[in-house]
């Protein structure tokens, strides 16, 4: 534990010496500092990788003072086959392209250029495997010219030093062994603080949403039952992927493919790095950037065992909505799509859409989790109660939690969990109020609620199980749900107690000369009153 612990904070001290570096040279809190952390850190991440993979295919030039030398001295056909024999997370680099050699160049002329020209390499001889793909088809870079970013050129090659001395100072080797078996939490904690500055809920068209990990915690044990084994996992709204790195950490890493969709450019290359470091880089060639209600991009070609899904919740999307009212998207969107609003076009609940294309998106045996507005499992009407007569009305609802406010730091909005399972059947649905669960900490000018692992644990095992439990779960029937018009609300099941007790006739006498002679009291006491309030009137005089 205590190498873990010491292990985190270097890595987290290798983050904050990056970030002191953009700070010296004028970058600090730029809106292109983002990129320069996260790719030098990935480049990083990936060299160490590759150094690490090699030391095990070829024990013989594990020597770190000469790897460099003995890797070069590999005749070039030999050179090839070793690149054939790795792993496909593993980069394909050659020697001039570690770190250790730019290390060793950088008092050459125009190192900037050099730093520039290697990154480009990587990322053009790996693109087939670690390049975004756009709607289009079109890939994007794995890494920029991080130089260009410095305004003085002057000043470039100062900067590019400067970086890659900090990274020549930390290595990951002597703990991938470790944390490639118990990868995930660390990584997960890493992965957090090196993106904490630059994933927040800024208030542009399309913020940014980080679901907190008790929630991807809670959704992955509910989902994931038993062994699981070839399946495909998809988040059409995957922002950084805390939600679909949960799942995949449940099914198992090497037993799943990712899928996913997104319009931000910037959650897209949150979750490429997010991918990288938990291992599911074969999953990066299906993160696709797009506009997944106006143009998904695995509609119709894909559907999909797991989906998780943290959609936002509401957006303007009056610029795209005639687009959606086809035939070709009818059935798809078989509960509407919301009108435009005449003022507050911001408010256009896009979620909807989302729970939908959810819905459509699923195989015969899928499986769903999404993260939807509490408000949504009472409405009395419109497109959200058509949604719940579907769920029900098909035997697809598994289950809701209801989860505490403010579980969310960048929004007071209630929220629930909508659990969907093609085989659910419509005999036991499990409905969870866990609002009162939790406690309260704050974050920075926010306020959070934290639930503990011990009830994380106890909203899972509880929904496993399918236990009715006093002010916290019911299980219904579909027709019990009907009855109520179709609310998935756990506090509209629940058993209202009266509580009796037993007194006798002179007990009950007793009490009831006692509120007599309250109430007698309470009359005597207003007529005080009254008389007092008459004198004070017949007091009052007119004065000129």
């Amino acid at each position: 534990m205590t190498q873990d612990i010491t292990y985190t904070t270097k890595t987290k001290q290798l983050i904050d010496s990056l970030k002191s570096v953009c700070a010296n040279y004028g970058l600090g809190n730029d809106g292109n500092e983002f990129k320069i952390i996260t790719q030098v850190f990935l480049y990083k991440f990936l060299d160490d990788k590759f150094r690490f993979e090699i030391k095990k295919l070829k024990p013989e030039i594990a020597d770190n003072n000469s790897f460099y030398e003995n890797l070069k001295a590999i005749p070039a056909k030999d050179y090839d086959l070793l690149m054939d024999l790795l792993d496909e997370n593993v980069p394909r680099l050659k020697p001039h392209q570690l770190i250790s050699h730019l290390y060793n160049s950088q008092n050459t002329e125009d190192f900037a250029k050099t730093f520039d020209d290697t990154l480009r390499d990587i990322s053009i001889e790996n693109a087939d495997v670690f390049s975004i793909k756009s709607f289009s088809g079109a890939k994007d870079k794995l890494f920029d010219e991080l130089s260009n970013y410095i305004t003085d050129s002057s000043q470039r090659d100062g900067f590019c030093k400067a970086l890659i001395n900090k990274l020549f100072e930390f290595s990951f080797e002597e703990s991938f062994e470790n944390y490639f078996t118990e990868k995930y939490d660390f990584f997960k904690d890493i992965f957090e603080y090196l993106i904490k500055d630059y994933n927040s809920d800024s208030g542009g068209k399309y913020a940014e949403y980080y679901t907190p990990n008790a929630v991807a915690r809670i959704i992955a044990d509910i989902l994931v039952e038993g062994d699981v084994k070839k399946v495909k996992c998809y988040d059409p709204s995957v922002g950084s992927g805390s939600l679909l790195m949960s799942l995949a950490h449940n099914i198992g890493e090497d037993r799943c493919t990712i899928y996913s969709e997104d319009i931000s450019q910037k959650s897209s290359t949150m979750l490429r790095l997010n991918l990288i470091l938990n291992n599911l880089t074969h999953s990066i060639p299906n993160v696709i950037k797009t506009n997944t209600i106006a143009e998904p991009y695995y509609l119709d070609k894909h559907q999909f065992d797991y989906i998780v899904s943290n959609p936002p919740f509401k957006l303007d999307f009056s610029d795209f909505r005639e687009d959606l009212d086809t035939d070709r998207f009818k059935e798809r969107f078989f509960a509407g799509i919301p009108n435009v609003p005449k003022s507050k076009k911001e408010s256009m609940a896009i979620y909807l859409l989302f729970i939908q294309h959810i819905m459509h998106s699923l195989n015969d045996k899928g499986k769903a989790a999404i993260v939807v507005p509490t408000g949504f499992i009472t409405a009395q009407s419109g497109i959200e109660k058509k949604i719940r007569e579907r769920l029900i009305d098909k035997g697809w609802l598994r289950g809701v939690v209801s989860m505490p406010s403010n579980i969310f730091a960048s929004t007071g909005t209630n929220v629930s969990v909508l659990f969907i399972d093609k085989e659910a059947g419509k005999d036991q649905i499990i409905l969870m109020d866990a609002s009162k669960l939790g406690e309260t900490v704050k974050e920075g000018k926010n306020q959070r609620t934290v639930l503990t692992r011990e009830e994380e644990s106890k909203i899972v095992q509880t929904f496993h199980a399918k236990k009715a439990i006093e002010d916290l779960s019911v299980v219904v029937s579909a027709e019990e749900i009907k009855a109520k018009n179709y609310s998935f609300s756990a506090g509209q099941y629940f058993e209202v107690k009266i509580e009796y007790i037993e007194i006798t006739a002179e007990e009950f006498a007793e009490k009831l000369n006692g509120f007599e002679t309250k109430l007698n009291e309470l009359f005597t006491e207003g007529y005080a009153l009254d008389l007092e309030i008459k004198r004070n009137l017949q007091n009052i005089k007119f004065n000129k």
